[in-house]
C-alpha cells in the first residue's frame, strides 16, 4: 500500500471480485479520457462488458482508491493464455486525480508485476497526443516509437529477484487485508 504526498487514498491491487469498482471507475471517465485509455471512443455498454470479462482475463490490476472508489487503474495483461515474454500495460486516471504522481506510482507497480512474471517486453500503446503517459513511460526507461499515429512504448523489466517477489507477495497480503477492511467499512456504512 502506498500513500503519496498529495493523496488522500491508497494504491493496492484490485482483486477479480472487485470488477464493479473497475467498471464504475471507467464509467466515470469523460469522453477524452476514455479515448486515451482505449485508443478509440467507447460506449458505456463496452465498458460494462469489459469490466465483466476482467476476472477471466488473468490481468493484474493496481488501483488508486480514495473514499472507497477507484480513481485510477493500471492493468498488466498477458498476451496469451499464460504469462510469457511479452505483456501489455494500460492506464486510466480520472481527470481530478491526474498530475499527482499516481500514474507514475502505478507504472512502477505494473513494471514490478511484469518483472515477477518473467515478462521481458512490457508493451504500451497510446495515442500520439497522450503526452502524460508517454512522460510516465520515459521515467521508467521506455523506448518510444511512433507507428501509424500511435506511440508504442517498450519497457524491458529487470529479471525477478527474491526481493522483488517477496515485496510483491507481502504487498499482496497487505493489499488483501486492506480490501477486506474496505468491504467491511462499506457494509457498516450501509447498516
Amino acid at each position: 500500500m502506498t500513500h503519496g504526498p498529495h493523496w488522500g487514498g491508497t494504491i493496492r491491487k484490485l482483486w477479480a471480485s472487485e470488477s464493479d469498482k473497475l467498471r464504475d471507475h471507467l464509467l466515470r471517465l469523460d469522453t477524452t479520457n476514455r479515448r486515451m485509455r482505449f485508443a478509440h471512443a467507447v460506449s458505456d455498454r463496452f465498458i460494462i462488458d469489459y469490466a465483466e470479462r476482467q476476472p477471466d482475463m488473468g490481468s493484474v490490476m493496481h488501483a488508486y482508491i480514495e473514499g472507497g472508489q477507484v480513481r485510477a487503474v493500471a492493468e498488466l495483461r498477458r498476451l496469451g493464455r499464460d504469462w510469457g515474454p511479452e505483456a501489455e500495460a494500460a492506464f486510466s486516471v480520472e481527470p481530478e486525480w491526474q498530475n499527482r504522481g499516481i500514474g507514475n506510482e502505478l507504472m512502477g507497480r505494473v513494471v514490478r508485476s511484469a518483472r515477477n512474471r518473467g515478462v521481458r517486453h512490457l508493451l504500451m500503446s497510446c495515442l500520439a497526443e497522450n503526452r502524460k503517459i508517454q512522460a510516465i513511460a520515459r521515467k521508467h526507461h521506455a523506448e518510444l516509437t511512433f507507428e501509424q499515429g500511435d506511440v508504442i512504448g517498450t519497457i524491458a523489466p529487470d529479471q525477478a529477484t527474491y526481493l522483488s517477489q517477496l515485496e510483491e507477495s507481502l504487498g499482496d497480503e497487505f493489499d488483501f487485508m486492506i480490501a477486506v477492511l474496505d468491504i467491511s467499512k462499506a457494509y457498516s456504512d450501509v447498516a
